[in-house]
């Protein structure tokens, strides 16, 4: 990519809920042919795509055959390298521009194997048709969503404009299930929401990275001063953030360090796989003219901060905590990342198919390796008052077979987790939760960065302990070792 980024780069998943991944877009690698390359295997894959065409009970269409080839090709190197047909590739290019179709609903699964609605996006189909946070969907036209993945679900509730779909929902206190006819439209995210949460002290959350998500903070930060010019303290909220575009991640850290400061640096065998990425405009800018964060009020690179985090804080999100952690910027608050800490380079194969390829770990500016391992948090805080809930029952970075090893580190993966973790686990699981609405007054984790920022005391997962008295955080910025 050069001293400038040229292409839009992802570090994360995408679409609605899932596992981080972390992209750069770029044209297919104009390589000499390897004089090495197997004969003898590349042989034997051509014997097995004859006898498929003359044997195979029925035929088989040779594109779908090469594809599927491909792909579990690409797949057997590790969980987030992936061959990108037309439709995923367009997914892709979709959710990394904050906009796709469908119907407008943050959706997550339900104790009982249905599709929870978590919120309807404002102005939506789905809002303006009458669906509510807490509705359960049992069907997507005709199918039943118990069996289906959270994805498969996804897949079938988007589609093309103006094409319409059937969600059967129940709701809490309707005796029958309700029918909603949804026409499919074209969904704009807000990726960052912002509110004075009480005199002095203000609530900034970032769900996903995404190409408009550096100018939407500047914006939102803005607000926030204009409300509140003597704002004491800020809490960034990276909860369940599964990553994005990467210039997202250095632009938001990039708001809160000091000038030019290095924000994270990445290493894989290509050359331009190995360099670092400062905060500057030349390294987040996507869509202003100038530098938007210029602009932002003074207090904002030294008012004290709290991270919030948990295992749903994957890539973009991990890069934007570590950062902050390593110049002591912000008290990282919470529970372990999700440990995403592996570079994937899209290369186009055509127009409109791609390969995702895994090319590189990325690291903090104190050159600590994430992947399979994640950020640990200064403050260990339960999602709860009485336990970690839904959080504990997350998966990691570590649990996926295949996954990337740490290269710096001990990776702390499932097999390092004590019985005591195993524990909370099961408790979780036992315990029927809501999912919780974060920024609300029942948000637990956000009451206890409001009081370290307050220097009052922090209630710390029972494992560490019950309640330490912490001091109020500075406002000063080392530069990282």
């Amino acid at each position: 990519m050069g001293k400038k980024l040229k292409n839009s780069g992802l570090v994360g998943l995408g679409v609605v809920a899932g596992i981080a991944v972390s992209l750069q877009f770029s044209a297919m690698a104009q390589r000499p042919a390897d004089p090495a390359l197997p004969l003898d295997e590349l042989r034997q894959l051509a014997d097995v795509f004859g006898l498929i065409k003359s044997d195979y009970v029925e035929p088989v269409e040779d594109k779908k055959l090469l594809a599927e080839a491909i792909s579990g090709m690409v797949a057997s190197l590790d969980p987030h390298s992936a061959y990108l047909d037309k439709k995923a590739y367009a997914e892709l290019r979709e959710g990394s521009q904050g906009k796709f179709v469908g119907l407008g609903i943050e959706i997550g699964q339900s104790d009982d194997g249905y599709i929870r609605i978590v919120s309807p996006i404002e102005d939506s189909p789905a809002y303006r048709a009458g669906i509510k946070a807490g509705d359960l969907i049992t069907r997507l036209d005709a199918t039943p969503v118990k069996g289906l993945s959270l994805d498969d679900s996804v897949k079938k509730m988007r589609g093309e404009p103006h094409t319409k779909v059937s969600l059967t929902i129940l709701r809490k206190d309707e005796p029958e299930p309700l029918v909603f006819h949804i026409t499919r439209e074209e969904i704009l995210q807000k990726s960052v929401k912002a509110k004075i949460v009480e005199p002095g002290y203000a609530w900034l959350r970032v769900a996903q990275f995404q190409e408009p998500t550096v100018d939407d903070l500047a914006t939102k930060i803005t607000e926030l001063y204009r409300q509140d010019p003597q704002l004491k303290g800020l809490v960034l909220d990276l909860r369940n953030d599964p990553g994005g575009v990467l210039q997202g991640a250095i632009g938001v850290a990039a708001a809160f360090l000091p000038k030019d400061a290095a924000i994270v640096s990445t290493n894989g065998q290509l050359p331009d796989s190995r360099q670092t990425f400062y905060g500057r405009p030349e390294y987040y800018a996507l869509r202003s003219e100038g530098d938007i964060l210029a602009k932002l009020p003074a207090a904002i690179k030294n008012v004290p901060m709290a991270v919030l985090v948990n295992t749903g804080s994957a890539s973009a999100s991990e890069i934007v905590a570590g950062a902050l952690q390593d110049y002591k910027r912000a008290t990282i608050i919470g529970s372990q990342t999700f440990g995403k800490g592996s570079v994937q380079t899209i290369r186009q194969l055509t127009a409109d198919t791609a390969v995702k390829l895994t090319t590189a770990r990325y690291y903090t500016p104190n050159g600590r390796s994430i992947q399979a391992k994640g950020i640990s948090p200064d403050l260990h805080v339960n999602e709860n008052a009485d336990g970690d809930g839904l959080n504990s029952l997350r998966m990691r970075e570590a649990d996926l077979a295949k996954h990337l090893s740490n290269d710096r580190e001990q990776e702390a993966g499932k097999s390092k987790r004590d019985e005591a973790e195993e524990q909370l686990r099961i408790l979780a699981a036992e315990r029927k939760r809501k999912p919780l609405e974060y920024g609300s007054g029942e948000d637990f984790q956000l009451r206890q960065a409001l009081n370290h920022l307050k220097g009052l005391p922090v209630q710390t997962a029972k494992q560490e302990s019950q309640l330490v008295q912490v001091d109020p955080p500075a406002a000063k910025s080392p530069m990282p070792k």
